[in-house]
């Protein structure tokens, strides 16, 4: 499950980057939940009335910070950022997973697993606020949005593990998509996404790449992270992290993506605190 939806992450960088040639950031965040909510919509009908009330608000809030939020955040990066270095980007989804287990979740943290978060923060500052062009200097801060979205990331793990255990993955993610997914319809509808599907052109093409998105990297990755989740732990679902920055940017690199030694070596320092955080007791 872990090499499955490594690829399948990995994967969904290049295609937000190919959603955006034709929507913008807002209209493809929207598009891509109502796509992914309409994909597990059956399943979610038939298990309403099985969730207990007092756990609406973790599925609310696992919706949110899982779905929502980090679908416009990532498109909005992607607007100046590479693919492949929103896939490197990703990988701190592990160190925040770990981070918000120990200060909401009362998870116990050792001192070498915060060495692991402040490599993997240096390591971040070094991928966003290295280079010396004016195009880098411009864009760097774009990154922030990604680390926004790990973060939400690392909120929605813990609160699946410890506010949502025994409801079964399929279930769990097609109700946090149910909650956000009336939220981007009707934002949707404010945009110009439907004009540009009937005038202009690529757009159909466009909206292709993002409902491959939608329906594999939103809905099924969900329903895979639920499941590592549940059998493992929020830490150990988020190594991950270590092949989505490969998977990520190899398809940056086959379309054409400039990929220099600073972004290596930031994603090199990112990986090492990752490794730190997942091997050390």
């Amino acid at each position: 499950m872990i090499v499955v939806l490594s690829l399948i992450w990995g994967t969904s960088f290049i295609l937000i980057k190919k959603g955006l040639v034709v929507f913008a950031a807002d209209e493809l965040g929207a598009l891509r939940i109502v796509i992914a909510c309409l994909s597990l919509l059956p399943f979610a009908i038939l298990n309403l009335r099985k969730i207990e009330p007092h756990r609406w608000k973790f599925i609310v809030a696992s919706g949110l910070l899982g779905n929502l939020f980090p679908a416009f955040l990532f498109a909005y990066a992607e607007t100046q950022l590479a693919s492949g270095l929103a896939g490197v980007l990703n990988s701190l989804t592990a160190l925040f997973t770990l981070l918000i287990g120990a200060m909401f979740f009362r998870q116990s943290i050792t001192w070498m697993r915060m060495v692991g978060i402040l490599i993997g923060i240096a390591g971040t500052a070094m991928l966003i606020f290295s280079g010396n062009n004016s195009a880098d200097l411009d864009n760097k801060f774009y990154g922030l949005f990604i680390v926004a979205a790990t973060v939400c990331y690392g909120g929605s793990a813990n609160i699946i593990k410890f506010r949502l255990q025994g409801i079964k993955p399929v279930v769990m993610s097609s109700m946090a998509l149910l909650t956000v997914g009336p939220v981007a319809a009707t934002y949707l509808f404010t945009t110009g996404a439907m004009y540009k599907l009937q005038h202009v052109p690529g757009a159909w093409e466009a909206l292709l790449y993002i409902a491959t998105l939608a329906v594999f990297s939103t809905a099924i990755g969900l329903i895979l992270l639920n499941k590592l989740i549940h059998v493992s732990t929020p830490l150990f679902a988020s190594s991950s992290n270590y092949l989505i920055p490969i998977v990520a940017l190899g398809w940056g690199v086959l379309d054409g993506e400039n990929i220099y030694a600073w972004h290596y070596m930031g994603m090199a320092v990112i990986l090492m605190g990752v490794f730190v955080v997942n091997r050390a007791k």
